[in-house]
């Protein structure tokens, strides 16, 4: 399709937008406050110390045991590191995760194959983590245009050798006309063309990491609203309903029995706890 000139998009159903509408719900009905999602502290301290802690059950990409490990290792204190550990779990820039870590905490040197390199990695602490950084360093160090950076992304992500040997010549020579030796501009190359096979959208990864962060803001600043809404999106799903009332047990909330005067059809957020949903009630 883009070879004739369309638009490629996909759209994405995400049940998380839903687990944060209900939770805004919750939220004005039970304290009369408007939870805008665009508004939040991106900086909010309680947020990334739950985080750091590892409880992230309920918590969109970040729920999983590898995931909650990796964050009690990590801990992320800004929103820059949630985009990175999302771009970086996942096969191929995993093996990179213990040093990003090392870096992050001081354990290990962040070292720059060049100067010029510095402000395109500093973010991630020297390693290469977005799709987004091999454009634009095919840009400020090989002198690519940004439609050229994006052509050897590709070219790259497919292993078209073709095309590739084409780019390197190219790459390797506005490197070193940019102060850079030949062995570096070269060092350099192979490590783009290693890391380009399991390269991660960074503007993919952000648009996940902040949806990761609106819900761990929702967790540690309304826990029973944010545990409520949770439960409720997955009536239906026995075995997560189950997961979810422990993990409400963890935090010290109690999950009460169906009652015919407070239940409602989903679960209902209490000074006392969560009110049991009469939906998830089998037969």
């Amino acid at each position: 399709s883009e070879k004739v000139g369309l638009l490629k998009v996909d759209f994405l159903g995400l049940a998380t937008l839903t687990l944060i509408h209900y939770a805004a719900q919750n939220i004005r009905n039970r304290h009369g406050v408007d939870f805008i999602p665009g508004d939040l502290d991106l900086e909010d301290a309680p947020t990334y110390e739950m985080l750091g802690r590892g409880e992230a059950k309920g918590i969109f990409q970040f729920e999983s045991e590898g995931m909650r490990q990796l964050l009690r290792d990590a801990r992320p204190n800004c929103l820059e590191d949630l985009i990175a550990l999302n771009a970086m779990y996942r096969p191929g820039p995993m093996e990179n995760i213990p040093s990003f870590v090392a870096r992050k905490h001081g354990r290990e040197e962040i070292v720059y194959l060049h100067p010029m390199l510095e402000p395109i990695l500093s973010n991630t602490y020297g390693i290469i983590v977005y799709q987004e950084q091999v454009i634009r360093i095919a840009n400020v160090v090989g002198g690519f245009s940004l439609p050229d950076g994006d052509s050897l992304r590709k070219a790259m992500g497919k292993k078209d050798q073709d095309l590739m040997d084409k780019f390197e010549g190219q790459f390797v020579d506005g490197a070193v006309g940019n102060g850079f030796s030949r062995e570096q501009a070269i060092a350099l190359w192979d490590q783009l063309k290693q890391f380009a096979e399991y390269g991660f959208n960074k503007s993919h990864a952000a648009a996940y990491a902040f949806l990761a962060f609106q819900t761990a803001w929702l967790k540690a600043h309304y826990p029973r609203e944010f545990m409520a809404a949770l439960l409720t999106i997955e009536i239906g799903a026995q075995s997560k309903v189950s997961e979810y009332i422990q993990e409400c047990q963890q935090m010290g909330i109690d999950v009460l029995p169906p009652d015919v005067n407070e239940s409602g059809a989903a679960f209902t957020p209490l000074d006392e706890g969560i009110r049991f949903g009469l939906e998830a009630i089998k037969g």
